[in-house]
């Protein structure tokens, strides 16, 4: 077995219930987490697991030090247009699951949050970032582009003109100027993202669950809807809850 195969392990998802909070972290620490096939399909596997389902906030994670440096682009380079296809329908429908939870979401961000890491925290609902964090897209220089929501997330949440120089320039952003263009939360202290994003999820864990499940929807549909149209959901969701005893 080579040296590299024993030491730089496929990596594993904890799961770790803190009461009404799920926390997933990602383990792959000798890659700075990685996201190869293999712990995207562990992540897939982790949310859609008991702990997650039946927690009221979920919290995703790199650990203390790096978020995730991206995904393994080799291990894409050798695939066929259908295999990526296939990919997309798989491990690669991770993204998406995170953000179709009914709970909220927090990232919480140190270190490397780069090309499918960074679009891994855009899939969540909040991001928390300690003062190391930095955030970029580089696909577009090594030939390709990001293709797991980060494109069409960046353009809802800051416009096509700043999607336009984060990603065609790949540059980096640090915590501060993200938090600035508003796609972090909050910046805290080195080190103190993790127990500002279980507080942050702890709280969110205390509202009511459906109101939460069907306000994330209406905020989500009303970012691409006609004004009508999201006025209407806004009052058909109104009706809804006002109809359960849910407080």
């Amino acid at each position: 077995m080579p040296a590299e195969a024993r030491t730089a392990p496929a990596g594993e998802v904890e799961t770790v219930r803190d009461g009404d909070v799920a926390v997933l972290t990602l383990r792959r620490e000798a890659k700075l987490n990685a996201l190869s096939t293999y712990l995207e399909t562990r992540l897939l596997e982790a949310l859609r697991s008991p702990a997650v389902r039946d927690s009221r906030a979920v919290v995703v994670t790199g650990g203390a030090r790096v978020f995730s440096a991206g995904a393994d682009t080799g291990e894409l380079r050798e695939m066929t247009p259908e295999a990526i296809a296939a990919y997309y329908r798989s491990s690669g429908a991770v993204y998406e699951a995170l953000a179709a939870l009914p709970q909220p979401t927090v990232a919480a961000v140190a270190g490397h949050c780069v090309g499918g890491g960074f679009e891994l925290a855009l899939a969540a609902d909040f991001r928390v970032a300690d003062e190391s964090a930095g955030f970029a897209l580089p696909e577009v220089g090594i030939g390709i582009l990001p293709s797991s929501g980060g494109v069409t997330r960046l353009v809802r949440a800051i416009g096509p003109a700043r999607t336009r120089d984060l990603v065609l320039r790949g540059r980096r952003m640090a915590a501060d100027e993200a938090y600035a263009w508003g796609l972090v939360t909050e910046v805290v202290p080195r080190g103190a993202h993790m127990k500002r994003a279980r507080e942050l999820a702890a709280e969110l864990a205390g509202q009511p669950p459906l109101a939460v499940a069907l306000t994330k929807q209406v905020i989500g549909a009303a970012a691409e809807a006609p004004r009508e149209t999201g006025l209407l959901l806004e009052q058909l969701a109104y009706a809804a809850l006002n109809r359960t005893n849910e407080r």
